[in-house]
């Protein structure tokens, strides 16, 4: 008989863990995403982006941009006024463009994650998939970030 229980209670064990990640059981808990923080009152990430999803790209900013506009969360429109976007005017040799995020100021706390700000405006799950997917295909890959704080303004 305690063989028996010891069997069932090691089976349960193994399978709480995988009714937890199917969606939609009792057990189903999404944890929040990880949100992007900067510091200092300057960020400046650059990506590379492919030569064929280029187009896909500016359509992932522009969604990015309406998302911040209907977010209703205050700092949100300080985002906005301050997040400009610039993409080199000749593609590398590998044929890929180089995109610059040039956040200034930088709003603390705010979370400057892409994904997450769409997300909480955007909420269904096929455009939220749809959004992820055309993001992550445009990108070849993250070049840098700098998280910085003025030193000298020269137009002062």
């Amino acid at each position: 008989m305690r063989r028996l229980s010891g069997v069932l209670l090691a089976g349960v064990i193994l399978l709480v863990p995988a009714f937890s990640l199917v969606p939609g059981t009792a057990f189903a808990q999404q944890a929040p995403p990880p949100k992007t923080t900067y510091t200092g009152d300057t960020a400046l990430l650059a990506y590379s982006v492919n030569p064929d999803k280029v187009a896909d790209y500016e359509m992932v900013l522009a969604k990015l941009k309406e998302a911040l506009q209907k977010s209703e969360r205050p700092e949100a429109k300080q985002q906005l006024a301050g997040w400009k976007v610039v993409k080199n005017a000749t593609p590398n040799p590998d044929g890929t463009f180089v995109y610059v995020h040039v956040i200034s100021p930088v709003v603390p706390n705010a979370d400057y994650s892409i994904t997450n700000i769409v997300y909480e405006v955007f909420k269904d799950p096929g455009e939220q998939k749809t959004f992820y997917d055309m993001y992550r295909a445009s990108i070849k890959q993250a070049l840098f970030g700098i998280q910085a704080s003025t030193v000298a303004d020269l137009s002062k």
